[in-house]
């Protein structure tokens, strides 16, 4: 089945990097055809994921040099900091320059990538003890703000510290995903998608949502990007606390599914016929639970229960919401859903969508884990 859906994908994917060029492919919006921009977007990095996953799947060499271009764009976007007032720099290079070194030990990738983790330091303030997701420093409203989303831009500076041996990548991280740890996950192992601080204290304030149902709903597709995100954490700094966060967002993310084993858009919103899913926040979901499945010991039960979960998702996704077979798919996962809350492509294509599926798809056929640290 697995191998079925990654054969699709590479066809889907050779296919777009005809229809798209040089440029970026960021959500549908009701038509089936992506939306396309010159890497302005947080989400860019993402189709450069696509294409290092396909290369390193596939003999075809026009996916790796799709990917490389994609890099070069990306040193480009660095060069003229194009669009950097936001926390999702770990989404951009990670999947690009980060993959590029991963896969090709690239000196000048591994430069760029270094590079990006600086930018991503300019937002940690150290008065409040967190990065800021949003705007610039001092913003009225965002100045003392995190988002879940966040966890996994961690990455980017904990793989710096590794790569260069200075901490201060590492403390940023760390003392982040402490506070997000603290403040964005509840007692019952549901999530915030959001919390505010005093950007002067660092005292807390409140809980809120950009895109969930309300202030105290659960919006699935953050408490999927906390499932993966802690239990990257959890690889980096081998801390059991942090693993076992992740086990707890797991469980909650898996107890709270339909039938069909594919998320809506927030586990407390009203469902009815009309009710949008989230596909992406089950492909994000899957990655995290096959994340800690790996990291448990093999004789550890959950370590089955949690890959048996990630597998019956994906075979959901697979069967019911991918575009297997449509030879004029632009997209590899439908049902996805930006800002539903927002009325922004709220069934539609999106790219980190379709990048997780995949990822998922190669962890599940052969053991590929993206590029969220060294292999």
């Amino acid at each position: 089945m697995w191998t079925k859906a990654i054969e699709d994908a590479l066809g889907v994917t050779k296919r777009n990097i005809e229809r798209f060029g040089d440029r970026f492919p960021h959500v549908s919006m009701g038509d089936e055809h992506y939306s396309l921009n010159n890497n302005t977007e947080w989400t860019a990095g993402f189709w450069s994921g696509i294409l290092w996953l396909c290369s390193e799947y596939a003999e075809d060499s026009i996916y790796r040099e799709q990917a490389v271009r994609t890099v070069r764009n990306f040193r480009t976007r660095m060069d003229h900091k194009i669009i950097f007032d936001h926390h999702d720099i770990g989404f951009l290079y990670s999947l690009s320059s980060k993959a590029q070194w991963i896969l090709e030990r690239d000196a000048a990738a591994r430069h760029l990538t270094l590079e990006a983790a600086d930018m991503l330091m300019k937002r940690w303030r150290e008065s409040a003890g967190l990065i800021q997701a949003w705007g610039r420093e001092g913003d009225p409203v965002n100045g003392g703000r995190i988002i879940i989303d966040c966890l996994l831009n961690l990455p980017l500076l904990l793989w710096a510290s590794e790569q260069t041996g200075d901490p201060s990548y590492r403390r940023a991280a760390e003392l982040h995903a402490r506070k997000a740890r603290r403040f964005l996950v509840r007692g019952d192992d549901s999530s915030y998608h959001t919390f505010y601080f005093d950007p002067a204290t660092g005292e807390a304030i409140r809980g809120g949502t950009h895109q969930g149902y309300n202030d105290g709903s659960t919006w699935t597709r953050g408490q999927a990007w906390g499932i993966y995100g802690f239990a990257l954490i959890s690889r980096y700094l081998q801390s059991a606390e942090m693993l076992e966060t992740a086990k707890r967002l797991g469980r909650y993310f898996v107890a709270h599914l339909p039938e069909d084993q594919v998320a809506y858009w927030d586990f407390n919103a009203p469902v009815g016929p009309d009710t949008k899913r989230d596909s992406s926040a089950s492909a994000i979901a899957a990655c995290g639970l096959l994340e800690i499945a790996g990291q448990l010991p093999a004789d550890d039960p959950e370590r089955r229960v949690f890959r048996g979960a990630a597998e019956a998702s994906m075979k959901s996704l697979a069967e019911n919401y991918s575009t297997q077979g449509a030879e004029d798919a632009e997209g590899l996962l439908k049902h996805g859903s930006y800002s539903v809350r927002g009325g922004d492509s709220p069934d539609d294509y999106t790219i980190w969508g379709d990048y997780y599926y995949l990822e998922a798809l190669m962890r599940l056929e052969r053991g590929i884990p993206g590029y969220w640290y060294e292999r």
